[in-house]
C-alpha cells in the first residue's frame, strides 16, 4: 500500500489535551491478595499489568527517547515529552505493587526477570537477527533506524490495547458491585484514564515518522501475539505461585467466564479490537472519551492528591526518566 500522505488515516476531530504526569502514590497496607473478592482467577489475571508494566514501560520512555530529536512537529513532540512523564510514572505506580505481592507470600521476581530480558535484550537497541525476523541487508546506521521505526511501530500496537483496556476499566461496573479494593480500583482507572488521555500520541507518531501499512500490520502481529502469550503466561504464573491456593490453573473457561460476569473484557470485545486497528481509517481517537478520562482523573484520590504535590519535571531528550532500558 501507499505511505503517501493521502492514503494514511485521518484523525478524528477531537479536542487536543495538553498531557502531564500525576505524581501519585499509593497505600497498599489494606490491599488483599485477592482484591477481587472470592475470584483468584480474574485478580491474577489483571495482575499481570504489574509484572508487564514497569519493565515495558521503561521501555516506552527509553525508545521515544532516542525519537525525540526526529520529531518535526512542534505540539507532537510536546506531547510524546508529556507520554514520557506519564509513561515513567505508571511504571513506577505498578512497580509498586510488586513488594506488597512479596510481603503476601508471591514473590513475582522469576516471571519479571524474564519480561526484564525480553525489553531490555530481545527488544533491545541491538537490531535482531532472528531468524525470520532478521534486520534487512543495511549498512550499520540504516539497520539502528529501521529497528527503531519498527519498535516505535510496536509501541504504537501495544498503546491500542492499552487504551482499550483503559476505558473497559473505567466502565467496569462489575468491579465496583464485587467489592474490589478501592486502592487498585484507583491506580487501575487513574492508569487507564492517563491512556485514555494519550492514546492518539504513540499513533500519532509512528505517522510522523513513518506510517507504512504493511510495518503496521507485521509489529502489530508481534506485539498482540507477544501479549497474549506473556499474559496467559503470567496468569499462569501467579496461579501456580499464590500461596492461598492448593491447586492453583489458570484457564481460558475462567478468563472467559470473567469476560461474562463483567471483572475482565469479553472475549468478543478483544476481537473486536483487531479489526480496528488493521483497518487503513484507523485513528485511536476515534476510540474512548478524553471526556470520560478527564471526569475521572478529576475525582481520583491518587490524581487529585498529586495536584497538591510539586509535578515531576518533564524528560529532557536522552535525559532517562527511569533506569534506562534495552542498552545495546
Amino acid at each position: 500500500m501507499s505511505n503517501t500522505a493521502s492514503s494514511r488515516p485521518r484523525p478524528a476531530a477531537s479536542e487536543h489535551t495538553p498531557l502531564k504526569a500525576r505524581n501519585v502514590a499509593f497505600d497498599w497496607a489494606d490491599t488483599p491478595l485477592h482484591w477481587i473478592p472470592g475470584d483468584p482467577d480474574s485478580t491474577h489475571t489483571i495482575n499481570v499489568l504489574h509484572l508487564l508494566l514497569p519493565a515495558g514501560e521503561r521501555w516506552f520512555v527509553h525508545v521515544y527517547q532516542q525519537v525525540l530529536p526526529q520529531i518535526r512537529d512542534a505540539r507532537l513532540r510536546a506531547d510524546v515529552l508529556g507520554f514520557i512523564g506519564q509513561e515513567a510514572m505508571h511504571s513506577q505506580a505498578h512497580d509498586g505493587v510488586l513488594p506488597h505481592l512479596k510481603r503476601l507470600g508471591l514473590d513475582p521476581t522469576p516471571y519479571t526477570a524474564q519480561v526484564d530480558w525480553l525489553f531490555e535484550k530481545l527488544l533491545g537497541d541491538r537490531p535482531p537477527l532472528l531468524k525470520g525476523w532478521a534486520v534487512p541487508p543495511l549498512p550499520p546506521g540504516r539497520a539502528r533506524q529501521w529497528w527503531l521505526m519498527e519498535r516505535v511501530a510496536i509501541i504504537a500496537a501495544i498503546e491500542h490495547y492499552t487504551a482499550f483496556l483503559g476505558d473497559w476499566v473505567l466502565n467496569a461496573a462489575a468491579l465496583d458491585a464485587r467489592g474490589a479494593d478501592p486502592t487498585m480500583l484507583d491506580l487501575l482507572r487513574w492508569h487507564g484514564a492517563e491512556e485514555v488521555e494519550h492514546r492518539s500520541v504513540a499513533f500519532d507518531l509512528f505517522l510522523h515518522l513513518d506510517g507504512g501499512y504493511r510495518r503496521r500490520v507485521r509489529t502489530w502481529a508481534t506485539a498482540f501475539a507477544a501479549l497474549v502469550f506473556l499474559w496467559q503466561r503470567g496468569t499462569r504464573f501467579f496461579m501456580a505461585n499464590d500461596p492461598s491456593l492448593t491447586d492453583g490453573r489458570a484457564s481460558f473457561r475462567e478468563f472467559a467466564r470473567g469476560g461474562r460476569q463483567g471483572v475482565l473484557p469479553t472475549v468478543a470485545d478483544m476481537a473486536r479490537s483487531v479489526p480496528q486497528y488493521l483497518s487503513p481509517s484507523y485513528h485511536p481517537s476515534r476510540y474512548g472519551s478524553t471526556e470520560q478520562a478527564a471526569a475521572y482523573l478529576a475525582g481520583s484520590p491518587a490524581a487529585t492528591a498529586a495536584e497538591a504535590r510539586p509535578q515531576p519535571t518533564a524528560a529532557r531528550p536522552g535525559t532517562p526518566t527511569t533506569r534506562p532500558t534495552g542498552a545495546a
